[in-house]
């Protein structure tokens, strides 16, 4: 049977246009475009058994990645939903690795055989809302020592274009601690001088975080709360700053440095630097998240030495607990009462700074120097550069739920954010301190 030259043509196109497109389908994709960076050094944690009671969080760089159960989290803050891109920047030592990469439920496998930096593409996602998000990524297999080295991870796409949040190399310290939240406590106007300080913390179950500092009683020259050190340790810590500027104690003229007047039964004191410098004095003492402490602070002018003035704290749990002595400290070169009275929360620790940690700071009252009680009901949140700058937006406080007073809470990478400097009004619980200032020891 003869065939028309035109069902020739016909035939010859069709295979031709089958060639061209298996060739095309064999072409790699181009990679979209990632143009914008997130550095790990300030960005990622190792994570192990995320999101259970054996939760531990390590350093990348204090951390072997050796072990395949580590997962590698990074968190970014998007402000826009739309498609993102997303990608990373690795090398190996040598060999080859397998990686795992998981964004938003969805899990991808790519190999690095890069000993150079070199771009690798995850894949592209859809982002429903703004908010934190992370990148994981796990060990597969692996020739070298370690995994991978990861530089940074990229991104690029719709949501990538509006604002990303991230810690940038002048937070990478501050950032990975996370940003430190502040009430200022409003004094009546009806007030005389304050002469003491009075309130009460409770961190709640699950929020005892190692590096966490639950500030209790602050003044205008130091402060006093207790502190979370280690999965051994808790601390009640009472510090004042000297008034000479430095991060150095070894570098305080004898004149201006703080005088221990007296402590407490087994209470440790030093010297204090890095975030100014002045006399710490802090008692290892076992106190349990879900428990309410009291915290109770004097200070006013020296009697005995004229332009100096002295600091004295004491420290009680709520229910039927004795009032112990911390320490009493004079300062030189400044005679006052107690000014500029507030609490905070923050963490020291920088590899727990992915974790969320929160605080009730309630009952709050004044002796006068008139001898007149005065319950503070009205504080201003505030936060540090960490929170101003947009390094960290994982920050909250204002009034808490069941009649617990304030609240403040920070770092974990939540969503919910407080306005800085927004004022809020505590319910008056009208029952002042019963405290025999007479029998404190």
């Amino acid at each position: 049977m003869k065939i028309s030259n035109i069902w020739i043509f016909v035939l010859i196109t069709l295979m031709l246009t089958t060639v061209s497109c298996k060739e095309k389908e064999d072409q790699p994709q181009p990679i979209p475009n990632m143009g914008l960076k997130i550095p790990t050094e300030g960005n990622s944690w190792f994570f192990m058994n995320p999101g259970t009671q054996s939760e531990q969080v390590m350093n990348p760089g204090s951390t072997s990645w050796t072990n395949p159960q580590l997962v590698h989290r990074t968190f970014f803050r998007l402000q826009r939903a739309g498609e993102i891109h997303i990608g990373i920047n690795g090398r190996v030592e040598s060999g080859s690795s397998v990686l795992k990469a998981t964004f938003g439920g969805e899990t991808i496998e790519l190999e690095i055989s890069a000993q150079s930096f070199e771009e690798h593409y995850i894949g592209t996602f859809e982002i429903p809302e703004p908010g934190y998000y992370y990148l994981d990524i796990q060990g597969i297999s692996k020739e070298s020592l370690d995994f991978a080295i990861i530089s940074d991870v990229l991104l690029g796409g719709s949501s990538a274009s509006g604002t990303v949040h991230y810690i940038n190399e002048d937070y990478y310290y501050w950032g990975r601690r996370g940003p430190s939240v502040h009430l200022g406590y409003e004094v009546p106007a009806q007030a005389s001088e304050v002469h003491y300080f009075y309130s009460e913390v409770t961190v709640p179950e699950g929020n005892d975080v190692i590096g966490s500092y639950y500030m209790a009683n602050g003044f205008g020259q130091g402060y006093f709360g207790y502190q979370v050190n280690s999965e051994t340790e808790r601390r009640v810590l009472f510090s004042v700053w000297s008034p000479y500027e430095t991060d150095n104690p070894d570098e305080i003229p004898e004149d201006q440095r703080i005088e221990l007047l007296r402590k407490g039964n087994d209470v440790i004191v030093n010297d204090f630097g890095n975030e100014g410098s002045g006399g710490q004095s802090y008692l290892r003492y076992n106190w349990e998240a879900g428990k309410t402490y009291r915290f109770l602070l004097k200070g006013e002018p020296s009697s005995q030495a004229p332009g100096k003035t002295d600091y004295t704290a004491w420290f009680a749990p709520a229910e039927g607990g004795e009032w112990l002595l911390i320490a009493s400290w004079r300062r030189p070169l400044i005679s006052t009462y107690l000014t500029n009275i507030y609490s905070f929360l923050e963490n020291f620790v920088t590899r727990t700074g992915p974790l969320v940690r929160e605080a009730y700071y309630d009952n709050q009252w004044i002796l006068d120097t008139s001898g007149n009680w005065h319950e503070l009901t009205r504080a201003r949140f505030t936060a540090d550069a960490t929170a101003r700058d947009k390094a960290r937006l994982d920050y909250a406080g204002g009034l808490a739920s069941d009649n617990m007073g304030f609240f403040m809470k920070n770092c974990g990478f939540f969503n919910e954010t407080t306005t800085i400097d927004t004022w809020f009004t505590r319910p008056a619980k009208g029952q002042q301190p019963d405290i025999d200032l007479e029998l404190l020891p």
